[in-house]
């Protein structure tokens, strides 16, 4: 039996996830024009247009999008196949790396992420991708993403996940808040409007539930994906900001008015993760993005 060309499935892979000749093209190295001819040999052998012209770009055909996944699987076990066993060339090892994460993580480990990275393996690209929401476990299964880090992923049972840090919540106001004024109390805290963070618009959260067994209910007055952009907001105003821990030598390094106080209820410590397609378990650069990032993570700022 005549197998078929592997180069093919490589081929369709890039066109798939490029959704265009030009962009397969450069992914792979060849001309347009040899792209174009190689996509022709794909329909032909798949006897399915593959892609189609919508408008001035392209799109997959309903087959196309049903095989996407195992062309996706195909290629990648090839790749581990002629990789050599657990080893990396990481002096010449050429691959970005794409992480879903929130501009908090970004800003507290983001540089030293890269100083690490290009350490032993300069040559390799770290992007960095914001969160969408509800999506992480696709584009996890989809070979889009790398990683996604967060204290919030919805994913499926196959995804695999690694603890990378505990954090916990603070209230941050302007330094001379009133709330500075007297024992900070559940009521107190209370009574001032607040911020909340969160990439699904939601208002409320572990800190409802808590003064809610109080009695007590909070007004949130804001609401905001990001929680860089609310530390903002808190000079020239009596909002109440509750943020992680972690992120406060960040804002000290902003030389904003700022304060941070004991959130005067209980609440859980929130554990940050970062996790993983079981595709990339045995791919050792992949490997050793994990283990970078966990020792990154680790290390005292």
């Amino acid at each position: 039996m005549q197998l078929p060309d592997m180069n093919l499935l490589v081929a369709l892979d890039a066109l798939l996830d490029e959704g265009s000749v030009v962009g397969a093209a450069q992914r792979m190295n060849l001309s347009p024009a040899a792209m174009s001819r190689t996509l022709g040999r794909i329909r032909e052998a798949m006897g399915d247009p593959i892609l189609v012209r919508a408008g001035r770009g392209l799109v997959p055909t309903p087959r196309a999008l049903a095989l996407r996944d195992q062309v996706r699987g195909l290629v990648e076990q090839a790749g581990v196949v002629f990789r050599s066993g657990d080893e990396v060339d990481l002096a010449n090892l050429d691959r970005a790396f794409n992480i879903r994460t929130n501009d908090l993580f970004i800003a507290l480990y983001g540089a030293r992420l890269l100083h690490m990275m290009m350490a032993e393996a300069p040559n390799t690209v770290l992007r960095f991708v914001p969160e969408h929401q509800g999506d992480d476990d696709l584009v996890l299964r989809h070979g889009q993403i790398d990683l996604v880090v967060s204290s919030s992923i919805e994913l499926g049972p196959e995804i695999k996940v690694q603890s990378l840090f505990d954090t916990w919540f603070v209230g941050l106001a302007r330094a001379e808040h009133p709330i500075f004024d007297d024992v900070i109390t559940p009521e107190r805290f209370a009574v001032y409007p607040q911020i909340s963070v969160s990439r699904r618009g939601r208002a409320n959260g572990p800190i409802d539930v808590e003064l809610g067994s109080h009695g007590i209910q909070r007004r949130v007055a804001l609401i905001t994906p990001s929680f860089h952009s609310a530390m903002f907001s808190l000079p020239e105003s009596d909002l109440i900001l509750p943020m992680p821990a972690n992120i406060l030598g960040s804002v000290n390094k902003f030389g904003l008015p700022l304060r941070s106080f004991e959130i005067p209820v209980p609440l859980e410590k929130v554990r940050v993760m970062q996790a993983w397609h079981p595709r990339f378990d045995n791919d050792p650069a992949h490997r050793w993005l994990r283990r970078t990032l966990k020792a990154c993570c680790d290390a005292k700022p």
